[in-house]
């Protein structure tokens, strides 16, 4: 089940070992992509979809799932109080990583990343079906969410400057520039370009290898501690809508272990089109 040299032995589980584990009852595999369509070419025998758009966020208020909402999604996908919950997905696990911050903020305990998430399924031949299934639903209701491992506008907004704060900007280079907005095809952007004042660029592509397999600690540890991002700081991470940085989040909080990483969600949508407030380019 786990992948050795990270602080967290439990958060990532390998394919080979998902692969055995298909008829596990007590395990329920969840398939989160950007294109919602994947799923419906191929998926893990036995995993449920969620929609990152509809089902994982709150398109009114430009928020993350209600506790309300939550509950009606794990119980609809017969995921009760005792299930593990692997997540994967496609893009390295974007949405996958989304899904599980977002869980993590409800304190849900048995919870795992299906490391190089589809693109390694596909590419490596394992088991698919076409077949979705059903589960009878669990009744199942979360708690209020904790919001330890979540930043908002003001908190970023007071710690500018502060030396023992690092914000890591996971975007691409061109975005942290402000050559671009937003990525092609994105509909989500903001009125400026740029960045946040004293962020650094460490894009979120540099933590996984070619097969979509996250990079080993040594290799995370040379990629964050050269540029200040180290675990006696209060990092904070964000992108564009917040699931580019739940994937470095993951890498920071649960791969690295470092204590302090919050993950600002409402990100350069919010940041780069609010008034009076500082940007770099």
């Amino acid at each position: 089940m786990t992948v050795s040299g990270y602080a967290k032995e439990d958060v990532l589980v390998s394919p080979e070992w998902a692969k055995e584990h298909l008829d596990d009852p007590s395990i329920r595999f969840v398939e989160v992509d950007v294109d919602t369509a994947s799923y419906e070419q191929g998926h893990i025998p036995g995993s449920v979809a969620w929609d990152w758009t509809s089902q994982l966020s709150d398109g009114i208020r430009r928020d993350v799932a209600s506790s309300e909402e939550m509950s009606r999604l794990l119980s609809e996908s017969g995921i009760g109080p005792d299930t593990h919950i692997v997540l994967y997905g496609d893009n390295n696990n974007w949405f996958a990583a989304w899904a599980y911050w977002q869980l993590k903020l409800h304190g849900w305990k048995r919870l795992s990343i299906l490391n190089g998430g589809r693109r390694y399924w596909l590419d490596n031949g394992l088991p698919l079906s076409v077949d979705k299934p059903t589960y009878e639903p669990t009744g199942i209701e979360l708690a209020e969410p904790s919001n330890e491992l979540r930043a908002f506008r003001d908190d970023v907004m007071s710690q500018l400057g502060d030396p023992g704060v690092t914000l890591v900007d996971v975007r691409s280079p061109a975005e942290f520039s402000g050559e671009v907005i937003a990525p092609p095809g994105m509909t989500e952007t903001a009125q400026r370009g740029g960045h946040i004042p004293g962020a650094q660029s460490i894009p979120w592509g540099q933590t996984v290898q070619e097969d979509g397999t996250f990079k080993d600690a040594d290799a995370l540890r040379a990629l964050y501690e050269p540029k200040g991002v180290t675990p006696d700081k209060d990092v904070i991470a964000y992108c564009r809508i917040g699931e580019r940085s739940s994937h470095s989040w993951f890498v920071l909080r649960e791969l690295l272990g470092y204590p302090n990483v919050r993950n600002y969600d409402g990100s350069w949508t919010e940041w780069g089109s609010m008034v009076n407030v500082p940007i770099e380019r």
